[in-house]
């Protein structure tokens, strides 16, 4: 396999375009932390940490989980157990993508390099939590959460109430839709002593407390509005992400999770891109 056809298989695997998720919201923090156009330059360097980070996590996430992918119905033909790509290039990539994070940091200012490492071991450590606890939609939560975190300070070079506002929000959202996800893998998780919140209470109490971490979601987005005096069009963007929340949770029952994947993939990237939008326009406008 070429150079080319090895990269392009690892973009693949780790899912490259759903950046998305959390993407925007590291944008909207940069923009409430400048309180309008965050400097060009340092959002060029939070854009290349973020893909950095993103991607030597997800890269790490399925080098860690090959001999369980491999044995999984729904996730034998990912690249690394169905051997598209080898084991080496896939480290390779994971060491390249974490020294773009930490280089990218290192550009923004003294914090955002000291802070790259340990940050870097969470996300990294992630890829075990299942082993060992149910909770470990939450731990995913907190590794999204971290992107407007390290956004805010990137630009202001201190934390304040409306980043970790930001951190929670993000934190509630990707475990609630995290724990819909899981839900495929109820029977597999039982048989092979891995951990979850659908395996351990069953699919209809998890996504009830999928549907309550969404719910909390809003109540924190209503109060991000209130604290950074926010206009309407940030209230009616607030709005339509719970229409968005409701239709996600409409989409999945106990006894039918044929449409995770539009409830997971779709959905999601809508509501974190039409955040950005209203907040933005409020802020810019």
């Amino acid at each position: 396999m070429t150079l080319f056809a090895s990269f392009k298989t690892t973009l693949e695997m780790i899912k490259f375009e759903h950046t998305v998720f959390a993407l925007p919201f590291a944008l909207l923090s940069a923009i409430l932390a400048s309180g309008g156009v965050p400097n060009k330059s340092k959002l060029l360097w939070i854009l290349l940490a973020m893909v950095g980070a993103r991607s030597a996590a997800m890269a790490f996430n399925r080098i860690a989980d090959w001999s369980i992918d491999a044995e999984n119905p729904r996730t034998r033909m990912r690249a690394l157990p169905a051997r598209h790509l080898s084991l080496t290039f896939a480290i390779c990539f994971t060491v390249g993508s974490s020294l773009l994070f930490i280089f990218s940091a290192s550009k923004l200012n003294p914090l955002c390099l000291w802070l790259s490492v340990p940050v870097l071991l969470i996300l990294l450590s992630y890829s075990y939590t299942k082993r060992f606890t149910i909770y470990s939609h939450l731990f995913l939560g907190l590794c999204l959460g971290l992107a407007p975190l390290g956004a805010w300070i990137a630009v202001r070079g201190d934390v304040q109430v409306t980043p970790i506002l930001l951190t929670l929000i993000v934190l509630l959202w990707t475990a609630g839709f995290d724990i819909i996800y899981a839900c495929q893998d109820v029977d597999f998780d039982r048989q092979k002593n891995l951990f979850s919140i659908p395996e351990h209470f069953g699919i209809g109490t998890a996504l009830r407390v999928s549907l309550g971490l969404h719910a909390l979601m809003l109540l924190f987005l209503f109060l991000l509005f209130l604290i950074e005096g926010l206009s309407w069009i940030s209230l009616v963007g607030i709005l339509m992400v719970g229409c968005l929340l409701g239709y996600e949770h409409s989409l999945v029952r106990p006894n039918d999770l044929s449409r995770v994947n539009a409830a997971f993939f779709t959905v999601n990237g809508y509501i974190s891109l039409l955040l950005l939008l209203a907040v933005g326009l409020d802020k810019l406008i």
